[in-house]
């Protein structure tokens, strides 16, 4: 509700009043202009004849723009720090997507990363499923930093299991599901690296740890699910991201990796 301006003088209102910030009084006409208060201090807001702009004066995460239900919480939340928009009542970024990538009953060799299948994939039944090959990524701490896919990958494994980013993203989360024919102890990876699509194609460089989790315990009596823990959220286009999953035991197995990213 507004404040009443009866039987006060302009010299006790006039900071409450709304202007546009112009030297003429020619109103609102094609210029985009700001809305100040009466002392012309800017607010976020401009306005012209056409367009309606809203440009913080202060970065602030809390919102610089705010849609609100009728109790008060917020439905729509522009983020100009983060360079976000927030939908709904979960407040989720407007543009969240999730990407599913794994590997069913398959037979792992121990200690080695395994790439999951990240694209769909149609079983030829000939009787070959997907196969591990060991020169790709390797037995080390983590997955190799690189591979040369001529001299040490099978570039069919790299067809499934290469998830190549056309678009800028940050990862909110990143979630395994698995299950093993025995009792397995796992590490689950989600990297990414940079892809050569010019000279040595599918070449891999650069590689990053995005995210990962350890000693994650397995049955084939269990359902377990967790989070991995995330180093590096954002990811730029033109990267490929690739995730792996390492056994300790050579019994087969069910596991799933679920991103949920949004698009920067």
């Amino acid at each position: 509700m507004g404040v009443s301006k009866t039987g006060k003088t302009p010299a006790s209102y006039y900071k409450s009043d709304v202007s546009v910030s112009q030297t003429s009084n020619t109103g609102f006409d094609s210029t985009t202009r700001k809305l100040c208060s009466g002392d012309g201090a800017d607010s976020a807001a401009s306005l012209s004849d056409d367009v309606l702009s809203v440009q913080p004066v202060n970065d602030d995460t809390t919102g610089t723009m705010l849609v609100k239900n009728q109790g008060g919480s917020n439905i729509l939340t522009v983020d100009t720090t983060n360079s976000k928009v927030l939908t709904g009542a979960s407040q989720i970024s407007a543009n969240t997507h999730f990407k599913e990538m794994g590997l069913y009953d398959f037979s792992p060799t121990v200690g080695y990363h395994n790439p999951l299948i990240a694209n769909n994939m149609m079983f030829s039944d000939s009787g070959d499923d997907i196969i591990e090959d060991q020169s790709m990524f390797g037995n080390g701490a983590d997955p190799a930093e690189t591979l040369d896919l001529s001299a040490n990958g099978t570039p069919r494994i790299a067809v499934a299991c290469y998830w190549f980013l056309d678009n800028d993203i940050t990862i909110d989360s990143v979630r395994y599901a698995v299950s093993t024919d025995g009792e397995d102890n796992l590490d689950f990876h989600l990297e990414s690296y940079t892809i050569d699509t010019s000279a040595n194609f599918g070449d891999l460089s650069a590689g990053v740890t995005v995210a990962s989790v350890h000693e994650v315990a397995a049955t084939h009596l269990t359902y377990k699910t967790g989070t991995l823990s995330l180093s590096s959220s954002d990811i730029d286009a033109g990267k490929v991201v690739i995730g792996f999953v390492e056994s300790d035991s050579i019994t087969d197995i069910t596991c799933t990796l679920n991103i949920n990213y949004y698009i920067r």
